[in-house]
Parts: structure tokens; C-alpha cells; sequence
């Protein structure tokens, strides 16, 4: 990897951060870790929370994204 292909990617990866930081902000993940088979278990003081719906999509969005960038 060169200078500028290294140079690309920080920014890509930059630019990234903040288009997450954005939408975290403005509330529009508010569903995130809400899905239908999310597991949430509260008893006491004791609070188990296993986010295996939201995993799965985080999981096939970046598969999606990584797809995308290995055409080009």
C-alpha cells in the first residue's frame, strides 16, 4: 500500500466516523437494540443484554459495504 492509497482510506475512514456520529446524534439508531430477538433479562441487580438480531444486521451491512469496495 503507498502513500496516497494509505492517505485515501484514513480519510474514508475519517468521513465514516462522521456520518456515524451524525446519525447517533439525530437519534435515528434509536431502534438499534430493540430488534425482535434481542434478549434483554433484568432480575435484581443483575442485567443480561445479548444483541443477537442487531448483530446479525451490523453483520450484513458491513459484509454488503465490504462487497462493494472489493468491486472497485
Amino acid at each position: 500500500m503507498d502513500a496516497r492509497s494509505a492517505g485515501l482510506l484514513i480519510v474514508f475512514i475519517g468521513v465514516a466516523v462522521i456520518v456515524v456520529g451524525a446519525v447517533v446524534m439525530t437519534g435515528a439508531l434509536s431502534w438499534f437494540g430493540r430488534l425482535p430477538g434481542d434478549i434483554h433479562y433484568s432480575s435484581g441487580n443483575t442485567q443480561v443484554f445479548v444483541p443477537i438480531t442487531s448483530m446479525l444486521v451490523i453483520s450484513i451491512a458491513l459484509s454488503l459495504v465490504l462487497f462493494v469496495a472489493r468491486k472497485f
